[in-house]
C-alpha cells in the first residue's frame, strides 16, 4: 500500500505558520481525516512532538524510538512517521513549516530541527528532566493560548517557541552543531541544503565543495565535526534514505527508480543499494 504524504495544513487560517494538536484530537479525528496517523505517512513539515504523559514508541524513517512522560519527538520534514496511540498517550504535536523554522532560525543564530537523522548516532527523541517538563508545559500553554488567540502576533509565537527550544538545546548538551563555528555550521548547512536539491545530479563530495568555495578537505572536516561521518558518507546516507522512502512512499519501481536517481544504468543503483543496506531494492520494497 502507498504510504501518503501529508502537507501543512492550520485549521486556524490567520495562524498560517504553525498548529498546535492536542494527542487527543488525534484520537477524535483518526477516523474523519483522509489517512491513519497510527499508519506510516510522509509529512510535508516540520513537528515537534510533546509526551506528558503515556509511553510508546513513534515509528521515523523505519524505525521505531520508544518515548515517555516528558520526552520529545523531533520529526524533520520529508521524514515517514506513524504516531503510537496504543495506550493513548497525553500531550502535544506541533506542526510547522519551513518559512517558520527560517525565521526561528534568523532570530536564534543557530539551527533548528537541522538534519541530524543523517547522523551515526542519530536519536529523534529527547528525554527531559522534571523540572525542564514544567518549564516547557508552562511555554506550551503560552504558544497555544498565542496561536488560537484572536489576535494573533505571530512575533510573540516565535519568540516563546525560540524559548522552547533553546532550553530543549540546553539539555541535548551533545547537539551536534555545538562542534561548529558559525562559518563552518552555515557551510555544513548550504552543503545539506545542496545536497538536497542535487543529489539526482552529483554524488561527488568534490562537486559540492567547488559550488561551496571551500576545498574538499575542509568540507570532509566540517561534516565530520558535524556528524562524524564524511561528506561522501553523508551524500551516501541521504541518497540511501531517499530511496527507501521513494521505494515505500512512492511504490516506485527499481527501473524507474535508478534512472530518477541519477544512475545510468539499474544495475549500478541495485549494487549501490546493496552495498550500503545489504539488501536487494525489491527486498526492501516488499520489506521495509
Amino acid at each position: 500500500m502507498k504510504i501518503p504524504s501529508i502537507e501543512f495544513s492550520a485549521s486556524n487560517p490567520a495562524a498560517a505558520l504553525i498548529e498546535i494538536i492536542d494527542l487527543h484530537e488525534l484520537y477524535r479525528r483518526k477516523d474523519r481525516i483522509d489517512h491513519n496517523p497510527e499508519k506510516p505517512h510522509r509529512v510535508g513539515f516540520s513537528m515537534l512532538i510533546y509526551i506528558q504523559q503515556g509511553s510508546g514508541s513513534h515509528f521515523i524513517d523505519f524505525a521505531r524510538w520508544p518515548f515517555e512522560k516528558g520526552s520529545f519527538i523531533f520529526v524533520n520534514k520529508d521524514q515517514i512517521n506513524a504516531f503510537d496511540l496504543s495506550e493513548r498517550p497525553q500531550g502535544n504535536a506541533i506542526l510547522f513549516t519551513d518559512e517558520f523554522i527560517q525565521r526561528i532560525q534568523s532570530n536564534m543564530k543557530m539551527p533548528v530541527f537541522s538534519p541530524s537523522y543523517l547522523k551515526h548516532d542519530y536519536s529523534p527523541v529527547l528525554q527531559t528532566s522534571v523540572s525542564l517538563q514544567e518549564s516547557c508545559e508552562r511555554l506550551l500553554l503560552e504558544i497555544k493560548t498565542e496561536s488560537l488567540g484572536k489576535h494573533l502576533d505571530s512575533l510573540v509565537t516565535m519568540f516563546l517557541f525560540s524559548a522552547l527550544f533553546l532550553m530543549l538545546e540546553r539539555e541535548r548538551s551533545s547537539f551536534y552543531e555545538q562542534r561548529l563555528s558559525n562559518k563552518e555550521h552555515k557551510t555544513y548547512s548550504n552543503f545539506i541544503n545542496l545536497l538536497e536539491k542535487q543529489f539526482t545530479q552529483t554524488r561527488s563530495a568534490s562537486d559540492y565543495a567547488t559550488q561551496l568555495h571551500v576545498t574538499y578537505k575542509a568540507l570532509n572536516q566540517i561534516c565530520k565535526r558535524a556528524t562524524e561521518l564524511t561528506a561522501k558518507q553523508l551524500i551516501d546516507a541521504y541518497i540511501i534514505l531517499e530511496a527507501k522512502r521513494r521505494l515505500v512512499v512512492e511504490q516506485k519501481n527499481v527501473q524507474e527508480l535508478a534512472y530518477e536517481l541519477g544512475f545510468d544504468e539499474v544495475t549500478n543503483f541495485t549494487k549501490y543499494f546493496k552495498k550500503h543496506t545489504r539488501l536487494l531494492p525489491s527486498h526492501f520494497q516488499r520489506n521495509p
